[in-house]
């Protein structure tokens, strides 16, 4: 039996754990406040019969299988106990999470693999409290990880070689698609693409040159399509008759020229910040009903998304 232990049982960690769960791996669930691991279970359960019936269910094992795989804690030695995989999804922040691997560290044996899931900050510093950081790193998936399978494995600069290739093959195993960074960043990469075409996007808005709406058709009627199976290296490489070279050659000058243009750092907490902030509303109002459904549906073209990919 090897056991992985999910530390926090909110949309991530809930998500992590039927990840685990569908490729065969005993998983414990833990959460320090009172009944919220008993919560996340009921509602993992409905998930899971919902992703049966709907046949987007992953792994070989039926739902009730995968079910009785799941296990609630508010202990945490006792979540901890047998567990071979360690991967926190607390909030994000970071003295929480430094005494969170602290506490965890007394708890567990030397060969148990630390991994976080926190989304922008360096392994350096949430390790900090950590002895031995050769066993610890940061695997930061994308919400949610159960339909959008990318997984960012991000080393402490004392990470052992090992225990990256461990994780690697780990979240193979499981269906996730890892990928390894060299080296620690800020933000690491998804993240610093994400920043640079928010940024862009953001100041096309506040220039006048075009509207929320259409800025986000840019993305999801035209380069979204792209970028759903290849990236933007692959995608310059076929986009000339020669490859990337002969893509660079091309337009490489203009790729300069327009990356000269562009403005700085918008203000996202400036007084004009309001109008693009209004603009959204419109089109999506920012209460409760309006952004649930919105999720909703997210959520449910994801699925879709998936289901495609898999079949190619």
């Amino acid at each position: 039996m090897k056991i992985i232990t999910v530390i926090g049982s909110g949309l991530i960690g809930r998500s992590w754990a039927m990840v685990f769960a569908s490729g065969g791996y005993t998983v414990k669930l833990y959460d320090n406040q009172a009944g919220q691991a008993a919560n996340a279970m009921t509602e993992m359960k409905k998930q899971m019969m919902e992703l049966q019936e709907v046949g987007m269910l992953r792994g070989q094992l039926s739902a009730m299988q995968q079910l009785a795989l799941l296990s609630s804690h508010e202990d945490l030695q006792q979540a901890l106990q047998g567990a071979f995989f360690v991967q926190e999804c607390v909030f994000e922040n970071l003295e929480v999470k430094q005494n969170l691997f602290r506490d965890m560290e007394r708890l567990v044996g030397e060969d148990v693999i630390l991994s976080s899931s926190t989304s922008c900050l360096v392994p350096s510093a949430v390790f900090l409290s950590v002895q031995n950081r050769s066993r610890c790193l940061v695997s930061h998936p994308v919400n949610p990880p159960y339909y959008v399978k990318l997984v960012e494995l991000v080393p402490h600069p004392e990470t052992a070689v090992a225990i990256m290739e461990n994780t690697y093959a780990l979240m193979t195993e499981v269906g996730q698609v890892p990928v390894r960074l060299k080296k620690e960043i800020d933000g690491f990469t998804l993240n610093r693409v994400q920043a640079a075409i928010i940024a862009e996007c953001w100041r096309l808005v506040q220039d006048g040159v075009i509207s929320v709406q259409d800025i986000d058709l840019v993305m999801s009627e035209g380069l979204g399509m792209r970028y759903a199976f290849i990236g933007p290296m692959e995608t310059m490489h076929l986009n000339a008759p020669e490859g990337l070279g002969d893509y660079l050659k091309r337009y490489g000058e203009g790729i300069r020229r327009v990356l000269r243009s562009f403005g700085p750092v918008p203000d996202f907490f400036a007084e004009d910040a309001k109008s693009v902030i209004s603009e959204m509303c419109e089109l999506v109002p920012n209460n409760e009903r309006h952004l649930s459904a919105r999720r909703e549906r997210r959520d449910q073209l994801l699925m879709g998304l998936a289901h495609l990919k898999k079949d190619h």
